[in-house]
């Protein structure tokens, strides 16, 4: 078995600092949003010149990417390991909730408003199918009566998003209005749009999520 080298103090270095222009991305994200980074201020935070921090990222974009590429696979993560315990499709939207409330801005950044000029990477998206993935099993293990839709009959033909997933056409669905209605809750909550209504959005969350799993979608 052939030992993993140790990184040289340079390598482990770069790491380091790697990491700090990341962390003060994400500060920068949670104080003015995405569209509003800008590498030359984290330099000066940073006490460096900005043709430095440029040696370690080349530009805006691949620093995005780099917080992009982070934030899908936190939600991965946290996807695989509650389907690991087990979770069912009622605990997976739960642990989706509890992962953004964590931290809203990592949330927006790649489910709010696309940042204006940037293009992610197609490495972005195979990390967001893996999400999907995880949520399909679940509802492919849900039980799924009820007659076929039209929509379903749409999804026979329209299955990449799925990325080769072999659920049923009625699965696809189910999945497909499990995400957009819960991040629709979530999206507002996070916003603050619920605010002086009166209403707990955890609760509103709760009764989505009910009325989703015992009821087959249509």
């Amino acid at each position: 078995m052939t030992e993993q080298v140790a990184k040289t103090p340079r390598e482990r270095y770069r790491a380091q600092v790697r990491a700090e222009i990341k962390q003060r991305g994400w500060e920068q994200i949670a104080t003015a949003g995405a569209s509003a980074l800008s590498l030359n201020a984290i330099a000066k935070q940073m006490g460096m010149s900005g043709p430095a921090l440029y040696r370690y990222f080349g530009g805006r974009d691949e620093l995005i990417t780099e917080l992009v590429r982070d934030a899908y696979r936190s939600l991965a993560d946290t996807f695989r390991a509650a389907s690991e315990a087990g979770a069912d499709v009622t605990a997976l939207a739960h642990a989706l909730r509890g992962w953004a409330l964590q931290d809203p801005q990592r949330y927006f950044l790649i489910y709010g408003t696309p940042v204006p000029g940037y293009q992610a990477p197609d490495d972005t998206t195979a990390i967001s199918s893996e999400i999907m993935a995880t949520l399909l099993d679940a509802c492919a293990a849900l039980p799924l009566d009820g007659p076929a839709t039209s929509f379903e009959a749409h999804l026979e033909d329209h299955r990449d998003w799925a990325d080769g997933h072999p659920a049923a056409p009625a699965a696809l669905h189910r999945a497909l209005t499990f995400w957009t209605r819960l991040h629709g809750v979530l999206s507002l909550e996070l916003a603050g749009h619920f605010a002086g209504m009166g209403i707990d959005p955890a609760q509103l969350f709760a009764a989505e999520l009910d009325d989703l799993a015992g009821t087959p979608a249509s």
